[in-house]
């Protein structure tokens, strides 16, 4: 009998146990599931803010790249390559862009994650190798920095959004298609400003020359004309020959350019060292070009960086 009554009691706190653990699972999970939110990371910074206001609240917005990297340059560490395979969806540039980044994506998405590269997706342009009518003034590689294109930037946009309410469980469809509707608004008005702005500009003043080649979409877009680049490359880990040098000076000076834009992330060294060329009769004016500041710094979002550039090179081009 008492061998029974023990066995019973056994049994009984064995079923107890046992349901305090499939009861503590449960709201574990429940608890787990909860803060399991669905992730976006993006590599490059400017692609993770219009990301984020495509996103709004939707999803958590990871983004690689810090305040004023340079994305030709900028790597990763172990936890953010981890990050990469671990999200619902990848968005990145492409074009060669991200040159350090570009084989964990791909690694991403050979493990199933979905991945989007929005310059690919924005009817990119090619660059010139040369400089403006020189013997190697040939098209080259397929630019990437078409995000001085703000018209090119509201077709990503959308394309974002799309990507996101296909890939990303979770999200509230409608939520997501208001923010990008919303943002959409904000580039149309950004390219109204921007078009006005530059109205001021004489035609005879509409030359660039930059520290390397990243303005091409806007000159596309704007009718503006790329006379060469200190760096002839897309990117900057490229360097300039003396003959490079030479060609630069000798089409500046047939056209009568004295102001060159350097990137804010980038040393202006090389384009000092024009200015030395060509006697110092040159403006080397800064601009935000290929990465976003930190808040509060002059480019923290993506409008902020295309209003700062877009006075700073009206006032550059027009000496006012």
């Amino acid at each position: 009998m008492s061998v029974r009554v023990g066995a019973a009691r056994i049994r009984a706190a064995l079923v107890t146990l046992i349901s305090f653990f499939i009861v503590a699972g449960t709201a574990t999970g429940c608890a787990g599931g909860g803060d399991e939110r669905p992730r976006v990371v993006v590599t490059t910074n400017i692609l993770g803010d219009i990301t984020r206001e495509i996103v709004g609240d939707e999803a958590d917005v990871s983004v690689l790249m810090k305040p004023n990297a340079d994305p030709h340059s900028f790597g990763l560490s172990a936890v953010q390559a981890a990050e990469l395979e671990n999200a619902d969806l990848v968005v990145y540039n492409g074009l060669g862009l991200e040159e350090n980044v570009l084989r964990h994506v791909e690694a991403a998405r050979e493990s199933g994650v979905a991945t989007f590269a929005a310059g690919e997706a924005a009817d990119p342009l090619t660059f010139h190798t040369g400089q403006d009518g020189g013997p190697e003034d040939e098209a080259g590689e397929p630019d990437p920095h078409f995000w001085t294109d703000p018209d090119r930037v509201r077709k990503a946009a959308g394309l974002i959004a799309d990507q996101v309410t296909e890939h990303v469980n979770g999200v509230d469809d409608k939520a997501v298609r208001n923010n990008a509707a919303r943002y959409d608004g904000q580039l149309a008005d950004l390219t109204t400003w921007m078009e006005k702005t530059f109205a001021a500009v004489p035609e005879n003043r509409r030359a660039l020359v930059t520290n390397h080649h990243v303005f091409g979409y806007l000159a596309d877009r704007f009718g503006f004309r790329v006379i060469g680049a200190v760096i002839p490359s897309g990117t900057t880990l490229a360097s300039p020959s003396s003959s490079d040098l030479r060609s630069l000076t000798q089409a500046m000076e047939k056209a009568g350019v004295r102001t060159v834009f350097a990137d804010s992330s980038q040393p202006t060294k090389l384009a000092e060292v024009l200015r030395q060329e060509m006697g110092g009769d040159v403006d080397v004016v800064s601009l935000y070009s290929e990465s976003l500041t930190e808040k509060g710094k002059g480019a923290g979002t993506y409008l902020e960086m295309m209003r700062a550039n877009t006075s700073a090179m009206a006032e550059g081009l027009t000496g006012d």
